[in-house]
């Protein structure tokens, strides 16, 4: 039963709405913007150094494929345990632990001496990488304004591509200089540092403190950055977008019957897109070199697939405006058709940039646009669980991903064939999104609160 709103309450989200972006919001923006970035960097710095280490220690590509996939095991395992963990324990405390996680473990996977010992780093560094991620998509879109969540998430979570772009470009810079291991390094030690930043600046997200029935008193302290007019509410209230499913925990909100159909088609979109994003970015530098290119010039073609995604900043901007289903579903079907013509685009360097840059910009836009969705499609007792289950889950993609090419390669599939099979999982994306959109009409476009929960 919803309690009686007295005049001097105030409905935190409402609160955001009315008043302008302020300097907290916007550091606790950057601050999960440069995790993101460093995510992006740390997952996909191993596919850039593959070809030294292959050189290095005189492996074959079968025996580094375990590694370029122990990170994503790490991932998954990542995701599925932080997700509840932030509905219980709360978005910054899981937050800042797996930054300095996966920080002081890419740090130590610069030592390694032999792949056994990479790949079991790899696999902590995953760890802390799947578990942050999707608690900084929860914590940034729990302090945007209504009419801006969608842009500003998206342009968070963009961090990830420009990140893994940033990887190609210094991989390809720094190697020649002080080696493969310089680039883990680097990739180790800035997590640290921005750890600590965290632990320091960033305030608990206050819907979670609401929803958690925290002292009126404490989500005032908060909310008093943002306006002073915060400072004389006897309580503070919390309209929910999307029904509560009644359910205890947050995976219990994941799975009841107002949000099954909806979880699945949105695991299922997001683990076909890592099928497609880890296949070439654990792959193509290697597919590149195999195609005549050398290796440095296959690392930095190969680093524009990445980088595309600073088109998710305009997809967020339709998000707001228009269904969010549709919008990217039709991304990822063109995302299909791009893959496509890239491998029909080997003999002429001129067209692959441009297709690759283009492909890119499609499928990470696309993706990264997943997060926002799941974020907005479910209530803020299982929203850290929603979307870090489906990040999890699509993890198990990326695994999927990086295998298939191996398999396809050891087939002795041409390059044109390789990439029509990568393109399949775009279309099947889409259809998950449109099933999603059919069963779940209010879901891509914002909608009135249908609930209300209390701090006193």
């Amino acid at each position: 039963m919803t309690p009686t709103r007295h005049p001097d309450d105030i409905d935190v989200q409402t609160f955001f709405d009315q008043h302008r972006i302020s300097g907290l919001q916007w550091l606790i923006f950057g601050l999960c913007f440069l995790m993101v970035v460093l995510d992006g960097f740390d997952t996909a710095a191993i596919g850039y150094i593959a070809p030294s280490l292959i050189r290095e220690w005189g492996v074959t590509k079968a025996a580094i494929a375990p590694v370029l996939s122990a990170a994503l095991f790490g991932l998954a395992a990542g995701a599925f345990v932080a997700g509840p963990l932030a509905d219980r324990l709360g978005r910054k405390r899981v937050l800042t632990v797996s930054v300095l996680v996966f920080g002081a473990a890419c740090l130590a996977s610069a030592h390694s001496r032999d792949l056994a010992e990479l790949g079991v780093l790899r696999f902590i560094t995953g760890l802390g990488l799947g578990a942050a991620m999707p608690t900084a998509v929860t914590l940034t879109s729990e302090y945007c304004p209504s009419q801006r969540r969608a842009l500003l998430t998206n342009a968070m979570f963009c961090g990830f591509p420009l990140g893994a772009a940033l990887g190609g470009f210094l991989a390809a810079w720094m190697i020649p200089h002080w080696g493969w291991r310089s680039v883990l390094e680097l990739g180790g030690g800035a997590p640290l540092v921005l750890g600590l930043l965290m632990l320091a600046l960033m305030p608990e997200s206050v819907r979670y403190l609401v929803a958690r029935g925290a002292p009126a008193e404490r989500v005032s302290a908060v909310l008093q950055r943002i306006s002073a007019s915060a400072a004389g509410a006897r309580r503070f209230v919390l309209a929910e977008a999307r029904p509560e499913s009644g359910a205890r925990s947050g995976l219990g909100v994941v799975f009841s019957r107002d949000y099954r159909l909806g979880t699945l088609m949105l695991w299922l979109a997001y683990f076909m897109g890592l099928v497609i994003f880890y296949a070439l970015i654990n792959w193509m530098p290697v597919l590149l070199a195999e195609g005549g290119l050398t290796p440095e010039r296959a690392t930095l073609i190969s680093a524009l697939f990445p980088l595309g995604g600073v088109g998710a900043v305009f997809f967020g901007w339709l998000m707001d405006r228009f269904n969010a289903n549709r919008i990217i579903a039709l991304g990822f079907a063109l995302t299909a058709v791009a893959l496509y013509a890239i491998g029909q685009a080997v003999g002429n360097l001129g067209a692959l940039v441009v297709v690759v840059f283009v492909a890119g910009t499609l499928m990470n836009t696309a993706q990264s646009s997943l997060p926002t969705l799941a974020a907005a499609f479910y209530p803020t007792s299982g929203r850290a669980t929603g979307v870090a289950w489906m990040l999890g889950v699509g993890r198990l993609g990326g695994i999927a991903g990086s295998f298939l090419v191996a398999q396809l390669a050891a087939a002795h599939l041409g390059f044109g064939h390789i990439f029509a099979v990568v393109a399949v999982p775009g279309l099947i994306a889409t259809a998950a999104l449109l099933i999603k959109q059919a069963a779940h009409p209010e879901s891509g476009t914002r909608r009135a609160g249908a609930g209300e929960v209390a701090a006193h």
